[in-house]
């Protein structure tokens, strides 16, 4: 059976690419810090699907958690065929609002553990010659947006990078860049999200569905919504200055992933 390991995986994005991937017939590792959540999971995806369903709570922001994840990655007798680097946050507030130990948590989520898994993974995909790594980014990463947008840009170029040094190697890997996904993402930020207009939401499930799709196509990056390809379209055309003005207003308040 083919394995996916999904990190920030009871919710949203990350339950979204658990539920295709069960449906598809993988095997799960389920990661995420609340066990109780995991197991609820895990028990419903096998039922519903016959699949094994796997447990490891782990917190990305610490080196315990980071460590453990490696670990399952590097097993040789039950090798991970699909990483799925979902696990983020936001944090509200401007730049210097923000205590830096929670900017510092961010880093580490969205960076240093990206680059850990990524490469804990890659080595043995790439000796077994095919796997694939999908890293959840967001559109946030095109604009400038603070210690998010950044981080995620990271998260962008360190895929592209990646992606280039693995080519021909037969492990895929791709920068996953969503914009507005119903999730608990705004909510565990204490983020509003009244007035974000109803045309910039989007479906997990279809979500998944495309990002799937592009992974299997090559890309490095994918944007999985004609409405958001457009949108970054613009951005690419539009000053640098203006783009500062309008999301130092607007990102912080709705913080886009």
């Amino acid at each position: 059976m083919t394995t996916a390991l999904i990190t920030g995986a009871t919710a949203g994005i990350g339950a979204a690419f658990a539920r295709r991937l069960a449906a598809d017939g993988y095997d799960l590792v389920l990661v995420a810090r609340d066990a109780e959540r995991l197991r609820e999971q895990a028990t419903e995806l096998h039922d519903r699907h016959g699949i094994e369903a796997e447990v490891l709570r782990a917190d990305l922001s610490e080196d315990l958690g980071i460590r453990a994840v490696e670990e399952r990655l590097g097993d040789a007798r039950h090798p991970v065929d699909l990483l799925v680097n979902n696990a983020g946050f936001g944090n509200k507030g401007r730049y210097l609002e923000v205590p830096m130990a929670d900017e510092l948590s961010m880093l580490k989520v969205h960076c240093e553990a990206v680059l850990r898994l990524t490469s804990a993974a890659a080595a043995p995909m790439r000796e077994r010659g095919r796997g694939g790594i999908v890293n959840v980014a967001s559109v946030a990463a095109f604009v400038p947006r603070g210690t998010y947008g950044a981080s995620k840009a990271w998260v962008v170029q360190f895929s592209q990078g990646a992606a280039k040094d693995l080519a021909g190697s037969g492990v895929r890997l791709m920068a996953l860049c969503p914009g507005f996904v119903r999730t608990e993402f705004h909510q565990r930020a204490g983020m509003g999200t009244d007035n974000i207009p109803g045309w910039m939401w989007l479906d997990a499930d279809k979500l998944v569905t495309a990002a799937l799709a592009d992974l299997a196509r090559g890309k490095s990056v994918s944007i999985p919504d004609p409405r958001y390809k457009v949108l970054m379209g613009a951005v690419k055309l539009a000053p640098r200055g203006l783009l500062g003005g309008l999301t130092s207003r607007t990102g912080r308040k709705y913080g886009p992933q």
